[in-house]
């Protein structure tokens, strides 16, 4: 016994050399905004161990890819990704590489029996453990699995590490207590619990303080955050009122969940932006109910109402699955006229995608892939009719825009957001990224607008 502790000694002090000498990560993230959060929570957590960040895969010695599993598509995106960071490992053998995230639950078998390359499977509860689970690994020399979800843990004591921008993604809740029946999230998340308050408050104040002008709340059901009877509006009436917070997001919230006192708590703090999106998921409530969505179509579009009728100018994004077990012709045709109902800003759209463990899975009358295809097609087109229009009804309008970035189609044009979450491509000459400018729009197209710099003899228009 004397010698094996010996011997692990020796490992483990190896081990420390070999890093000292090259402390180099890498993070690879796919999904949702949660994982972007997430993966700067790792980041941080590197960092405070003395590894540095490196953009490319090849400098690293240690490989993490932050996984969804929501969408079959996105799981064998991974598969074939290992497939590619497995040539890197048979170069440098002393690479080591791992799975994070929601993917972890369904992975970690195929993992153990036929890719020994990879070393670490992690669900998303397991992030602090890292720094000490990677000595351990260079002891054990097999692959460490973690897929464990816990009730409480929120990572509330821990700052990410985040790059250079203009937004600051932060996590209040995790989990879901909702089990839609076509969502894995309450099984690779866990259920519902909400951070603290103050630890909230502290990590905006040092992402202002680092020169983030945008603060974006995130959770699963983000406006179902409840911690010691503190709710989600009180918690963004706080977050607003913080000192040099210029704009707030949140997503993704649930109907459910939004009420007229949030909707008044938007309305009354400028730098809360207009702008909600609201997952429709189907407009048939024979596929709500299937769904487990706990609204009808006709509460949705009441819902919907309200919204535009106490937020000025406010846009209206949403989610929606097509092709859902049972799912009839007429049942789509509903969807379509919610649709034309609300006429919504923008639109996520998505085939029905079974997830092994879901209540939907086990349904009768599954949907062909060539009908969901045709469906899908025909309600991305009525979605792009009603972006267009949203759109055109910006023209001739004096907006506050949040300049984020470069634009892809042009080196001479800049790309940002006005208050409700539209993209406008305007000019560079005399913008930076990260001011917040007067812009007037001039044109639509498809989903983009088109704007130019108001001048500053312009006295009728002023950044709030």
């Amino acid at each position: 016994m004397k010698n094996i502790a010996k011997s692990e000694k020796k490992n483990l002090t190896l081990f420390k050399m070999n890093f000292t000498q090259n402390k180099k990560y890498y993070i690879e993230t796919y999904g949702c905004q949660m994982n972007v959060s997430d993966s700067e929570v790792v980041a941080g957590l590197l960092e405070k161990s003395g590894f540095s960040k490196t953009e490319s895969e090849k400098d690293a010695n240690i490989i993490f890819l932050n996984t969804c599993a929501i969408r079959e598509h996105a799981e064998d995106k991974i598969h074939s990704r290992l497939g590619r960071l497995n040539k890197i490992k048979k170069n440098k053998p002393d690479t080591i590489i791992g799975i994070l995230g929601c993917m972890a639950q369904h992975v970690k078998d195929d993992i153990l029996e036929n890719k020994p390359y990879v070393d670490f499977v992690l669900g998303p509860d397991s992030y602090k453990r890292i720094p000490k689970l990677l000595e351990r690994q260079s002891i054990l020399e097999t692959s460490i699995v973690d897929t464990r979800l816990s009730r409480y843990e929120v990572y509330e004591n821990l700052f990410p590490y985040r790059n250079n921008g203009v937004n600051a993604w932060v996590s209040i809740m995790r989990g879901c207590d909702k089990f839609c029946t076509f969502c894995i999230v309450p099984f690779t998340r866990g259920r519902e619990r909400s951070r603290p308050l103050d630890s909230i408050v502290n990590e905006v104040k040092k992402a202002v303080d680092m020169g983030f002008i945008e603060i974006t709340l995130l959770g699963q059901n983000v406006n179902s955050y409840n911690h010691n009877n503190i709710l989600f509006p009180k918690l963004i009436d706080t977050v607003a009122k913080i000192s040099g917070v210029k704009r707030i997001r949140y997503t993704s919230p649930h109907p459910q969940d939004i009420d007229e006192e949030l909707l008044f708590v938007m309305r009354d703090n400028h730098n809360i932006c207009n702008s909600v999106h609201l997952p429709l998921q189907a407009g048939s409530n024979k596929i709500l109910n299937k769904m487990n969505r706990t609204y009808t179509k006709e509460k949705f579009m009441i819902l919907s109402d309200k919204i535009r009728n106490i937020l000025s100018n406010s846009s209206i994004t949403t989610d929606i699955i097509v092709g859902f077990p049972g799912e009839s012709e007429k049942d789509f045709n509903e969807t379509l006229d919610v649709m034309n109902y609300v006429k919504f800003d923008s639109a996520f759209t998505f085939k029905y995608s079974s997830r092994p463990g879901t209540k939907a899975a086990e349904f009768d009358n599954h949907i062909s892939e060539k009908l969901k295809q045709y469906r899908l097609s025909r309600l991305v087109e009525l979605q792009q009719e009603h972006t267009l229009y949203r759109n055109k009804l910006e023209i001739g309008k004096k907006v506050n825009v949040l300049v984020e970035k470069n634009s892809k189609k042009s080196k001479n044009k800049l790309s940002g957001r006005t208050e409700n979450n539209k993209w406008v491509i305007l000019p560079k000459t005399n913008t930076k990224i990260g001011e917040i400018i007067p812009v007037k729009i001039i044109d639509a197209k498809g989903i983009s607008l088109f704007g130019e710099k108001i001048k500053k003899k312009d006295e009728n228009f002023a950044i709030i």
